[in-house]
């Protein structure tokens, strides 16, 4: 490691991911109708094509914009948390598919493509 690469680090790197999606309002629906997400804030008083959903501490960036990207998130829960989700995405009927990602995990796909991946080994 060199000189440059030994900096203190005084501050914490506040991380949200952005996920490219066709249809903002689609997008919402899922996240907070089927995942159980908040809209914690939404440009142009609502009208417009970035929102940011929040849901115990994971904050996740949706923006309308014309890119053929998409995006995935790892995600940890404590076991309460897992369970939670399994029960409520089975409520909702979501799609999931169980993966192998360096861990077990369970895979949501958004209407875009976009991917959670919730681990579902050593839970917190």
């Amino acid at each position: 490691m060199t000189q440059q690469n030994k900096e203190i680090v005084d501050h914490t790197w506040y991380a949200r991911p952005i996920f490219f999606v066709a249809d903002i309002q689609r997008a919402i629906a899922f996240y907070v109708d089927k995942l159980g997400f908040n809209k914690t804030w939404h440009e142009a008083d609502g009208n417009g094509t970035v929102c940011q959903i929040e849901r115990g501490g994971c904050e996740i960036i949706l923006s309308e914009e014309s890119r053929n990207a998409r995006g995935r998130i790892f995600l940890e829960l404590k076991r309460a948390g897992v369970e939670q989700l399994q029960k409520e995405i089975a409520e909702r009927s979501i799609p999931t598919k169980k993966l192998w990602w360096g861990y077990d995990v369970l895979q949501l796909e958004d209407p875009d493509g976009n991917e959670l991946l919730v681990c579902l080994e050593n839970l917190l």
